[in-house]
Formats: structure tokens, sequence, C-alpha cells
């Protein structure tokens, strides 16, 4: 059996459930309502610089990427892109997922998909996008990033990946007036963030969810 299932969302876009862990990658209220409000509203569009580093922990389905090539191209912002996934998905899903998403992001993000692993490849004048095939418990960053896009499954599925210590490890990686997004505003969550040295405020979250927190290195 696959262990990942397409689902459509509420807003009509496509996202996946992972069977082996028991979660969505997106909100089943609208994966890109969930995108746009946590990662683009509250964190790249908060951002008025030329060029741009951003950091995500979780590539997914991409989704979050595809957003963001769109909002640079529209915004004419230079956006390096680096993103970590421990576990890429497979050709066959990537296939399928295709089949839900409209023609002008099915090309975007087909492009993306396609990018070797570890490498920096340059997708437009406005988007350059890294990906790396890695675990974030061993992830090392060696950039400083302005926005942090934190995406991995949640505290309740991966706790460790939720910690002081990785967040503290993120925090030395993130520049001065730095942001840090996630859709997580679990107690646990924001008390990590500030151990880590963030401040944090939670903020009004998407449809079905109560809040999501921006967190910023002053």
């Amino acid at each position: 059996m696959n262990k990942h299932e397409i689902k459509i969302t509420a807003d009509n876009s496509p996202t996946l459930y992972n069977r082996e862990i028991g979660e969505h990658y997106r909100s089943v209220n609208g994966a890109v309502q969930e995108s746009m409000h946590v990662f683009i509203k509250n964190g790249l569009n908060t951002v008025k610089k030329e060029n741009i580093k951003i950091l995500e922990t979780g590539f997914g389905t991409g989704l979050n990427a595809v957003l963001t090539l769109i909002e640079a191209e529209k915004n004419k912002q230079k956006i390096y892109y680096e993103t970590i996934e421990k576990y890429p998905l497979s050709e066959n899903i990537i296939d399928k997922l295709f089949c839900f998403i409209d023609s002008g992001s099915n090309r975007i993000l087909k492009q993306i998909h396609l990018t070797d692993w570890n490498k920096e490849v340059k997708i437009t004048d406005f988007f350059t996008i890294k990906k790396i095939q890695a675990d974030l418990l061993d992830f090392i960053p060696d950039k400083i990033f302005d926005i942090i896009y934190f995406d991995a499954f949640s505290p309740n599925k991966q706790p460790e990946l939720w910690t002081t210590e990785i967040f503290r490890k993120i925090f030395n990686a993130t520049s001065p007036q730095g942001i840090l997004l996630t859709y997580s505003a679990k107690g646990t969550v924001k008390q990590a963030l500030g151990n880590a040295g963030y401040t944090v405020k939670r903020l009004p979250g998407p449809p079905g969810k109560h809040h999501i927190i921006r967190a910023i290195k002053k």
C-alpha cells in the first residue's frame, strides 16, 4: 500500500495524507489557503527587501516553494530558497499530484520537483532553489536567512523537531530582525522558540485554526 494518499481540500487544492505518520501535509480546510496565510501573508509579504534568503524545514509537496516563486515574480524580489526534506516524494506520487493542479502552477511545481537535490538551481531571474535531502536533526545551516518557514509535521507527530535545541540552531542562522513562521501555536512550541532567543507572537490563523506563530530575532 502506498504510504501517501491524495486529498482534495476545502479550497479545491490538493494535499497528501501520510499514512505512516497519520497526518496531512497541509490543512484539509484549504491547502493553498493555509500556506498563503501562514508563510506568504504573515511572512514573505512583510519583508520589504530586494534580496531575501528563505529556509524551509519540510519541502513536502513543494507548495510553499511554488507560492513563494509566484510572489517573487510578482514583486520583483530576488529569493534564494533553501529547503530540507528527509524523505522526498516518489516520482509516482508527484505525477499523480500534478493531475490535480492547474496548468500554470503545475509547470512551476514540475520544474521545482525535477531539479537536482543538493544543488543550487536558478528557476527564474528572481528565484533560486536548493533542495537538501537531510534530517533536520543533523542539518547545520551554512547561511544566514531572513525568513524561516518552519513546516515540519506537527509536534504531536514529530516532537523531536520542535525543541529548544532545534530552534536555537535555526535562531543562530536567522538574520537580525529575521522572522520564523509556523502553523503550530502550541504552548510548548511558543516556549521552545522563546527559550531559543526569539520574540514570539501568536497571530490569527487561517480557516480551521485559531492561531499561528510569528517569531522575530530582535
